[in-house]
């Protein structure tokens, strides 16, 4: 936080190679009830990239948890990341926001759960083991129950670690083409510039289903030319994300119902603390008062000392002190009333 966004922005800029001018042209500035309701959004997956993404929930909870540990976060700031967070937390748990997983290698598994009869039977070749294929591995595993799977890798470390992690099978890329023929279905995730399987490639082998996870493609697009090949690419798979998108977008109004109410919860606690110095202010002269040899007189009467007080009567004069200036705004009404009720407890 800070009075002047240009302090913020440049302390960003002398830790990263971006500059001042391009932070500006690219940014965008949020005050007040903005800012903060801006970090409602994005907690909730609603500002995300990909609706309903919640791994920014992660980073917020660490850089709160590294500018508390440095002394840099004050009581408004984390009061503020700890009701974000709640709000956060009911939204994936009481709405569908999140539902699904809107990724490439997700929507992978998801045609072949709706394309292909028993998917587990199916021998399937996995042809890179970045992140994308080490992803899509493991989905593979757990949302089609399979273990048959083989994984072949240019590094042949990496796939055989990701195997014996999963219980699978790995071969050497010198063995790809006897693999690509045996296998039912193929899924490359590799990261060559120009496709490493051709459309020469297949024609003699049977039917397959060829799933291309690369950006650029790595499976020749004229392999769909082959009427005994179904492939399947990045921009085909999008269309199922897109599915899941609508779905989530669906439930959009009710995660702001409840950023709503915790919006709500949190202003009214920011404008007590406000007035948490007269609080204070109050409670210290009632403190005094009963610890003086003040007397009051009441109607003429003789003298009522205030001996029938304690911290507790105080406590709860100031506890209704500030329901009335929650309610009503009246902080300086919500004085007087608070000494009257101090006095009028003395006589009861």
């Amino acid at each position: 936080m800070a009075n002047n966004p240009d302090i913020l922005i440049s302390l960003l800029c002398s830790e990263t190679r971006g500059s001042v001018s391009a932070f500006k042209e690219l940014a965008y500035i949020k005050r007040g009830i903005d800012a903060v309701e801006h970090l409602f959004r994005v907690a909730a997956g609603l500002d995300s990239q990909i609706l309903g993404d919640y791994e920014i929930v992660g980073q917020i909870k660490q850089a709160a948890k590294f500018a508390k540990e440095k002394g840099f976060i004050g009581t408004f700031l984390e009061r503020l990341v700890n009701v974000v967070l709640q709000s956060s937390k009911l939204i994936k748990s009481q709405t569908q926001l999140s539902g699904g997983t809107v990724s490439v290698s997700f929507a992978a598994v998801q045609f072949l759960r709706k394309n292909v009869v028993n998917p587990y039977k199916k021998k399937i070749l996995l042809l890179g083991t970045g992140k994308i294929g080490r992803n899509t591995c493991k989905n593979l595993v757990d949302y089609l129950k399979t273990n048959n799977i083989t994984l072949i890798n240019r590094t042949e470390d990496k796939a055989s670690e990701l195997a014996h992690e999963l219980g699978l099978e790995v071969a050497s890329y010198n063995d790809l083409e006897h693999h690509l023929q045996e296998a039912d279905i193929v899924i490359v995730a590799t990261n060559a510039q120009q496709p490493v399987i051709l459309k020469k490639d297949l024609v003699k082998y049977g039917e397959k289903i060829m799933i291309d996870l690369s950006i650029p493609h790595n499976i020749d697009p004229s392999v769909k030319e082959l009427s005994h090949i179904t492939l399947v690419n990045v921009d085909d798979l999008s269309r199922i994300n897109d599915e899941t998108l609508q779905k989530r977008a669906a439930e959009v109004p009710k995660a702001r119902i409840i950023i709503a109410e915790h919006m709500k919860e949190f202003v009214e606690w920011y404008i007590m603390r406000k007035n948490v110095p007269v609080l204070k202010a109050v409670k210290q002269k009632l403190l005094d008062m009963h610890q003086s040899d003040l007397f009051l007189s009441v109607n003429s009467n003789p003298v009522i000392p205030f001996q029938n007080h304690n911290s507790e009567t105080i406590q709860k004069v100031i506890n209704n002190m500030a329901i009335r200036m929650r309610q009503q705004h009246q902080p300086g009404c919500n004085y007087i009333e608070a000494i009257n009720d101090f006095i009028s407890s003395s006589v009861n």
